[in-house]
């Protein structure tokens, strides 16, 4: 019998910028880990880190000078990396030296050479002998322009539109890399690896990659390793955090200072979790689950590398904060790999009113009838979107006057500057501002009026590039042993299958008669229900579970009960009507853009929307369509609600622009449940 390496074992340090601080450092001190990951990007942060880095560009050329020219220091006062990275990096260096842990991230974001050099200048000042390799190939913005020049459409994954038909200047653009770049970094002796714009899970991939010797054709172990990469990516969120059985934590008080993650990947791909020892958190089923159906578009969770099938996916708790997965199945990799192209759309500003007590309806309807009013026609027509948006109801008899009072935010986009200039007297807030004193009763403004000066937003359009278009290297700044090259091309894929724009979607397979349980209650879906949203630039994926029952009647019930036809009854008709922007004829979507919301609806009529069908199991509906799969073993249904989030996180106008909100929301609609059901599996 074959011998084969044990797992092994990788921490999840961030899951974005915003992160805590100590975890690279926390890890390597106090954990047996071989490898450290992290991820520091995302849509909105390569957009700011893109757009920077192109405007130093052209301020260099308007100078007659490159970036390339300049020297370490020169290019540090401009860099566009993830800066908060050194912050957590630094206090770790001591540890990851003095106990051969190796470090792979994606911190690089649009300077990823840059912030090579300067972590190895700080290695260096600690008197540590570490090799530092750097990732090319996730910079695409002269590509993307040069390839729509020879008619390129890059249709959007998200609505399938053209790129020709988009109004915004394209700013930047940045493509998605596996992880095998990073793995043969490590093969050629990098101790610590930056990249940019790898997926999020890539760090993890190239870790297990190079740890058991996987090539392209290893595709199981691949997309096992995948998964393991997405469980820890986010860090706390594989812990408890986000989780909606977060009152178990609550009542044991481990909901402070949640342990970051730690996957041990085997040779086969199937992984441990578990997590930092003496940290608050927990590493069970319900934490698993809820972060494996975390932003995934459908069965297949597609990676440059890899593309891995989940429905067969097993979770399993074998130990206190220990859980295996496994069941993971991998196919070729596409073709392609993402790519996200930002554009510039004019500019945003908002502003809030607080309102309180009884007629809510009434006064929301007051004061935008004023502002429109003396807004007047003309200067309508000038957004691109303006939204009253209420947030909030006041209850009967409230117990305070804070839980009576509601927020209307009143939300524009234009492409006019001076329209959004808060000291212009004929703009926006200015002219808004001159019906405060004749306002509905209890009208106040927010003491905070900053957001009401225009600032530049961007769109984010994400649309599939060919792998051959892409150069993908590993730059290492030491000389390998051997004498080898410190450039390494690293060859696309070729077993590949073509990306499927719309994934497998379908109603559960033999229903089982609902009647059948008996006599029911209605209460809220989250009463025994668990689950979790997120956002894929505009998409909106909602996953929901539920756990173990005798003779699994609680998910024969659930997997009947919640139908595509179901969710939309849950989501009701505003927030299925709301955006959906895919479904309508290109001279549609500005318009639509531009529809005003208020108490949470829209107050003007929207323009049709196409019918459609085809993943709505064959269903036509004037709203947005609606996909549906299941992974039975872990007794979950997953649904991505087609571009629900208006155009997403950088240029959203609603409250939820990340749609973390959205499963939360649906959890606290009313459904019938058997009673028998509430006597065991109430949250």
């Amino acid at each position: 019998m074959a011998s084969h390496k044990r797992p092994v074992r990788v921490g999840g340090a961030s899951g974005g910028f915003s992160d805590r601080v100590r975890a690279i450092s926390s890890l390597a001190k106090n954990e047996d880990v071989d490898v450290i990951v992290g991820d520091w990007l995302s849509e909105m942060t390569m957009t700011i880190h893109g757009s920077g880095k192109q405007r130093t560009l052209k301020q260099l050329s308007a100078k007659s000078q490159q970036f390339g020219q300049l020297n370490l220091e020169q290019q540090l006062q401009t860099a566009m990396f993830a800066e908060n990275f050194m912050d957590c990096f630094e206090p770790a260096i001591d540890d990851l030296a003095r106990r051969g842990i190796k470090l792979a991230v994606n911190a690089g974001a649009s300077d990823t050479e840059v912030l090579a050099k300067l972590v190895l200048q700080k290695v260096q000042a600690k008197g540590h002998d570490l090799k530092v390799a750097w990732i090319e190939g996730d910079e695409q913005t002269d590509n993307v322009r040069r390839l729509i020049k020879h008619g390129e459409t890059f249709e959007s994954l998200m609505h399938g539109r053209k790129i020709q038909d988009w109004p915004n200047e394209i700013v930047c653009a940045q493509c998605y890399l596996g992880g095998l770049g990073i793995a043969e970094a490590f093969r050629q002796g990098a101790d610590i690896v930056i990249a940019g714009r790898v997926a999020d899970a890539a760090p993890a991939i190239g870790a297990a990659a190079w740890w058991h010797g996987w090539n392209q054709s290893n595709l199981d172990e691949l997309a096992g390793s995948l998964v393991a990469g997405h469980l820890i990516e986010c860090g706390a969120y594989v812990t408890g955090g986000y989780m909606s059985s977060f009152k178990d934590l609550l009542r044991q008080r481990k909901h402070v200072n949640l342990g970051f993650p730690i996957a041990a990947i085997d040779h086969l791909g199937q992984c441990v979790i578990t997590k930092e020892q003496n940290t608050g958190g927990c590493v069970t089923v319900d934490s698993v689950t809820s972060q494996l159906l975390y932003e995934i578009q459908g069965p297949m969770y597609y990676n440059s590398d890899v593309v891995a099938q989940l429905e067969g996916i097993r979770i399993e708790q074998i130990g206190d904060d220990q859980v295996t997965v496994s069941g993971v199945r991998g196919l070729p990799g596409p073709d392609t790999t993402k790519v996200g192209i930002s554009g510039f759309a004019g500019y945003q500003a908002e502003y809030h009113i607080y309102l309180c007590g009884l007629d809510l309806d009434e006064k929301c309807q007051y004061a935008e009838e004023q502002i429109r009013y003396e807004l007047g026609e003309e200067r309508l027509k000038k957004f691109t979107c303006l939204q009253f948006t209420r947030n909030g109801d006041c209850p009967v008899d409230p117990r305070n006057q804070d839980v009576a009072t509601v927020d209307l935010r009143i939300f524009a986009q234009s492409r006019d500057r001076e329209l959004l200039n808060m000291r212009n007297p004929e703009g926006f807030f200015r002219i808004s501002m001159v019906n405060f004193l004749m306002s509905c009763p209890g009208a106040s403004l927010g003491n905070d009026t900053r957001l009401a000066e225009g600032k530049p937003f961007y769109e984010y359009w994400p649309a599939l590039l060919p792998q051959s278009a892409v150069t993908h290297r590993a730059h290492l700044l030491y000389t390998p042993s051997g004498g080898g090259q410190n450039v390494i091309d690293i060859p696309p894929p070729t077993n590949t299958a073509k990306h499927l724009r719309q994934q497998p979607s379908y109603d559960t397979n033999s229903p089982v008669d609902l009647a059948a349980y008996g006599e029911t209650v209605r209460v809220p879906l989250g009463t025994i229900v668990l689950g979790r949203s997120g956002d894929k630039a505009s998409d909106c994926n909602v996953g929901f579970f539920v756990r173990e029952s005798p003779n699994n009647e609680i998910w024969e019930w659930f997997r009947s009960a919640l139908t595509v036809t179901k969710i939309r009854e849950l989501l009701g008709p505003e927030e299925c009507a709301k955006f959906g922007q895919w479904a309508q004829q290109p001279s549609q979507i500005t318009s639509l853009s531009a529809g005003h919301l208020a108490n949470g609806h829209t107050t003007e009529p929207a323009k049709k929307k196409a019918k459609v069908s085809g993943a709505t199991n064959g269903a036509s509906h004037d709203v947005m369509r609606i996909d549906r799969f299941e992974m039975p073993h872990v007794r979950a249904v997953h649904f991505l609600l087609h571009d629900h989030l208006d155009r997403g996180y950088d240029s959203c106008s609603t409250y939820d622009t990340l749609g973390k909100n959205c499963c939360e929301y649906l959890r606290s609609k009313l459904i019938d449940v058997p009673k028998k059901f509430l006597e065991y599996a109430r949250i």
